[in-house]
């Protein structure tokens, strides 16, 4: 690996393909736990721990994994990483394992880091999977960080749960609910789709070999659809 090409696998999952704003993944998490700062950094770390990990591992073991069953393999994989990092937080972070709640065990389910393992890791190196796993980690914490900032200093008055004196009596309450939380997050998809217009790599004309989900479909079912 060439060190540009390193250093654009790490930094494409901070704003050009960015999972939250630009991929527009994992909605779920970045929704339910950015009402406070402590949660967005704590889910945004969690998922950037099995993130990183899982990455490494299906990368590892792409050769050995059988095609057929491949996507039960990385959900086992990544189940397992979740519930080493669900336990570490039960045992040394007990207040943020209450406070992420059931979205801590979702993250198994999470769309960023299956995607990255289908889309990625299936087909990089363990380096370049690691690096990816990296980035995208950032970018995933980076977007709630964002999100969370703005919901809670103006949404709750407050910063790391420290109240804001200056705000205290103009709190926009109605940011700390989801539809506020959904009112955040499309100004900030459109203005991070602003500074990225023209850059983002996804701006392509859809066909069957930049499709996703062309792997679960077939292409003959692709083209047919698109015939009609």
């Amino acid at each position: 690996m060439t060190k540009n090409s390193n250093m654009s696998v790490l930094l494409k999952g901070l704003l050009l393909e960015n999972p939250v704003f630009v991929l527009i993944l994992g909605t779920c998490p970045t929704l339910a736990t950015t009402t406070t700062l402590i949660g967005a950094i704590g889910m945004g770390l969690a998922a950037t721990a099995v993130l990183i990990c899982s990455n490494a591992v299906i990368s590892l073991l792409r050769k050995v994994i059988p095609e057929s069953v491949r996507i039960p393999c990385y959900i086992v994989i990544i189940a397992g990483f979740v519930t080493v990092v669900q336990m570490f937080i039960h045992a040394y972070l007990p207040t943020l394992y209450e406070l992420l709640g059931v979205y801590l065990a979702l993250i198994t389910v999470n769309c960023i880091i299956l995607g990255r393992a289908e889309m990625f890791a299936s087909k990089n190196s363990v380096g370049k999977s690691v690096l990816d796993g990296i980035g995208m980690g950032l970018g995933f914490t980076l977007a709630l960080v964002s999100i969370a900032l703005i919901r809670e200093v103006f949404g709750a008055g407050t910063f790391f749960g420290m109240e804001i004196p200056v705000l205290s009596n103009f709190k926009i309450e109605f940011l700390t609910k989801a539809p506020g939380g959904f009112l955040v997050y499309g100004i900030m998809i459109a203005a991070v789709s602003k500074i990225t217009k023209g850059k983002a790599p996804y701006k392509k004309e859809f066909s069957c070999a930049n499709c996703p989900s062309a792997s679960f479909c077939g292409k003959q079912n692709c083209e047919e659809r698109k015939g009609n």
